[in-house]
């Protein structure tokens, strides 16, 4: 299995895996993965067991503190310098799952935007997907302003450690 970014190219695969994984009210739609993949293919780690994608992680960076519904619409709001990695969907078909598929896409997605310079990573998620995301690292911030998909989201942030002066971060 491999993980690497995304090009325009792969837009139908992510496209298709999007809509096993996700209810049609919360999936992205392939013309809004073409404008996210346009802006920024490097927030897209794909896994793909040969030439089957398996799974994906996506997102895009800003200075926003919180992730809104407007981010999934609007990829022009993508800053590349920005200081915080989002992380819209954490995607692995069904046939793939418990198997640390999905582990393996977030810790490579919290690896380069550390790489990157970013303050953390933001996602929200439903109740039952709390405890898994915390053990990454990622803190519960309480019930998100997000409407999307009609079902209610928790915020969750992982905050990288400031150097403290010693070189140590």
């Amino acid at each position: 299995m491999i993980i690497r970014n995304a090009t325009i190219e792969d837009v139908k695969a992510v496209t298709e895996v999007e809509a096993v994984c996700f209810p049609a009210a919360e999936a992205a739609t392939e013309q809004e993965f073409r404008e996210r993949l346009t802006a920024y293919p490097e927030c897209f780690w794909l896994l793909y067991d040969g030439d089957v994608l398996i799974g994906f992680v996506n997102g895009m960076a800003t200075d926003e503190a919180d992730l809104t519904d407007e981010m999934y619409a609007k990829a022009d709001m993508h800053d590349p310098d920005g200081r915080w990695q989002m992380i819209f969907g954490v995607n692995t078909i069904p046939e793939y799952r418990r198997q640390g598929c999905a582990e393996r896409l977030l810790r490579r997605a919290i690896a380069d935007a550390k790489e990157r310079g970013k303050a953390g990573l933001v996602l929200t998620c439903k109740d039952k997907l709390m405890h898994y995301y915390a053990k990454f690292g990622f803190e519960n911030e309480g019930v998100s302003e997000s409407v999307h998909g009609g079902a209610v989201w928790y915020q969750m942030r992982l905050t990288f450690e400031k150097d403290n002066g010693t070189g140590n971060s």
